[in-house]
C-alpha cells in the first residue's frame, strides 16, 4: 500500500502500486510508435539532414566556410561546444550528487536527464573537431599517444587538452552510470516481452535476475559511481572556462570564471531537463511521476543557480573597474554599449530578470510559465557565451584590427545539425529504453509523501 502524509505532498500520485508504476512506464516502449512520435522523430531527422549539408560542406571546403576572421578567429564554435557542454551538467548533478544526498525527488527524472547528458555532450564534441578543419588527418593527436616522430606529445600544460581528458572522462562515466541504471528496467520490459523483443531486451539486461546479490552490488557500483561522477560536475565546466581563464585578453582573464561556469552550467542542464520533461510527461501521460512538485524543486534550483550567475556578472564588472586596466574596463564597456549590446541585453534580461519570476509560486508551479522560461534561460545562456567569447575578441588592442563576427550559413546550419541529432537521439530513447528509473520510482512508493528525502 502506498503511504501517504498529510504534512508533505507525495513523489508519486495517484495511489500508484508497483504493477501499475510497470505498467505505465513499459506501455510505451512496447507499444507501436504512433503519428505524433513520426512527425516529431521525422522532423528531427529533418533538421539532422538539412544541418548535414553544412557539415559535409565544413569537411569539405574547411572552415574558411564559417564566419570567422583574423580578428575574431573563435565565435560560434566554441560558443555552441560550452553551451552544449553546459546543458550537460544537470544529468549527473540529478544523478550522483542527488543520490549521495539522498533525495528521492530525483527518481522520476534521472533517467532522462542522464541520457541529456550523453546526447548533449555528443554534440558539444562535434565542434572542436570539426575546427581541426581535417579531422581525419589529425584528431588523434589530441590523445597522448605513443608514436615514433620524436615522440611528438600534446602540450600538457594546454587548457585544451585539458578539455579533451576533462569531457571524455566525463562522458565515459555518465555513459556507464546510465547503462547501470538502465539494467533492472532492460530486465523487467524483458520478462513481458516474446519474440525478437525478448532476446534484443535480454541482451541488454546482461542476464539480471533481480537477486539480492545482484541488487546489492548494483547499489554498491550506484554509489560508486555517483562518487566519481560528483567531482566530474565541479571538474568538467571549470576546465572548459580554463579555455579563456588561462588566456590574458581583456574579458577572459578573470578567476571568477570556474564557479561562474559551473553555476552556469547547471543553469542551463536544469532548463533543458524542465523543457524536455514538460513535454515528455504530458505525451506520455506521466503526470503521476513527474508532479509539479519535481517541477517547483527545480524551478528553485533554476532561481539559486541563476541569481548566482547574475552575481558573477555584476562582480566582473566590479573587478574590471577595481583593477585600474583600461583595457580590462573597456572590454566590459564595449559589451554592454558597443555593437553587440543586444546580445548583452539578452543575455542579462533571460539569464538575470526571468528567473527572478520563480520567486512567485504560482509561476513555479505553473506548467506553462515554466517551459516558457526554461526556453529563455537556454537562449540567454547561449547569448552569454556568444557575449564572453566575441565581444573581448572583435575589439583588441589595436584599433586597425577591430572587426565584426557574423556568421555564415554554414555556421547556422552546424549549428542545426546539433539539434537535429540531440532530438534524433532523444526520441529513439524515449520510444525504445524507459524514460522514467522503474526500479527507483518503486523503491520511494512507500515514503512517496516525502517531498524531499526525510
Amino acid at each position: 500500500m502506498q503511504v501517504t502524509s498529510s504534512v508533505r505532498d507525495p513523489l508519486v500520485t495517484g495511489g500508484k502500486t508497483y504493477h501499475d508504476v510497470t505498467n505505465d512506464v513499459s506501455r510505451h516502449v512496447e507499444a507501436k510508435p504512433n503519428i505524433r512520435w513520426f512527425l516529431a522523430f521525422l522532423t528531427s531527422v529533418g533538421v539532422l539532414a538539412i544541418g548535414s549539408i553544412a557539415v559535409v560542406a565544413t569537411v569539405w571546403e574547411g572552415i574558411g566556410m564559417w564566419g570567422l576572421n583574423k580578428t575574431v578567429g573563435w565565435a560560434w564554435d566554441i560558443t555552441n561546444f560550452v553551451w552544449w557542454v553546459g546543458i550537460g551538467h544537470a544529468g549527473t548533478l540529478i544523478s550522483a550528487v542527488l543520490l549521495l544526498f539522498r533525495q528521492k525527488w530525483r527518481t522520476s527524472i534521472n533517467r532522462a536527464a542522464e541520457a541529456m547528458t550523453i546526447f548533449a555532450v555528443i554534440c558539444a564534441a562535434m565542434f572542436p573537431v570539426l575546427h581541426m578543419g581535417r579531422p581525419w588527418l589529425g584528431a588523434y593527436w589530441a590523445l597522448p599517444l605513443p608514436n615514433v616522430f620524436g615522440s611528438l606529445w600534446v602540450n600538457f600544460n594546454s587548457p585544451l587538452l585539458w578539455d579533451v581528458f576533462a569531457i571524455s572522462t566525463y562522458f565515459s562515466v555518465s555513459l556507464v552510470f546510465w547503462y547501470i541504471g538502465l539494467i533492472p528496467d532492460f530486465a523487467t520490459i524483458r520478462d513481458r516481452a516474446t519474440g525478437l523483443r525478448k532476446i534484443i531486451y535480454g541482451a541488454l539486461s546482461f542476464g539480471w535476475d533481480g537477486a539480492a546479490k545482484s541488487w546489492s552490488r548494483y547499489e554498491s557500483v550506484s554509489l560508486i559511481l555517483a562518487g566519481l561522477a560528483t567531482p566530474l560536475v565541479l571538474s568538467v565546466h571549470t576546465i572548459v572556462s580554463f579555455d579563456f581563464a588561462t588566456s590574458v585578453i581583456p574579458g577572459w582573464h578573470t578567476t571568477i570564471f570556474p564557479p561562474y561556469f559551473v553555476a552556469g552550467a547547471i543553469f542551463s542542464g536544469f532548463a533543458m531537463v524542465l523543457t524536455l520533461m514538460i513535454v515528455t510527461r504530458k505525451v506520455y501521460k506521466l503526470e503521476d511521476y513527474i508532479t509539479i512538485g519535481h517541477i517547483e524543486l527545480m524551478n528553485i534550483v533554476i532561481i539559486i543557480t541563476g541569481s548566482i550567475v547574475g552575481i558573477a556578472y555584476i562582480t566582473e564588472f566590479f573587478i574590471a573597474w577595481y583593477s585600474g586596466v583600461e583595457a580590462e574596463q573597456y572590454a566590459f564597456i564595449n559589451r554592454a554599449t558597443g555593437p553587440y549590446w543586444w546580445a548583452y541585453a539578452s543575455m542579462m534580461t533571460c539569464n538575470v530578470i526571468s528567473p527572478q519570476l520563480f520567486w512567485f509560486k504560482k509561476i513555479r508551479t505553473s506548467i506553462v510559465a515554466t517551459f516558457a522560461l526554461s526556453i529563455v534561460v537556454n537562449i540567454g545562456m547561449w547569448f552569454e557565451r556568444f557575449v564572453i567569447i566575441v565581444t573581448s575578441l572583435h575589439r583588441d588592442y589595436l584599433p586597425s584590427s577591430w572587426a565584426m563576427f557574423y556568421p555564415s550559413i554554414t555556421d547556422v546550419g552546424v549549428y542545426l545539425f546539433t539539434f537535429g541529432l540531440f532530438f534524433t537521439l532523444f526520441f529513439l530513447f524515449a520510444k525504445f529504453f524507459p524514460v522514467i528509473n522503474m526500479a527507483e520510482v518503486k523503491a520511494v512508493l512507500k515514503s512517496s509523501s516525502d517531498k524531499v528525502n526525510k
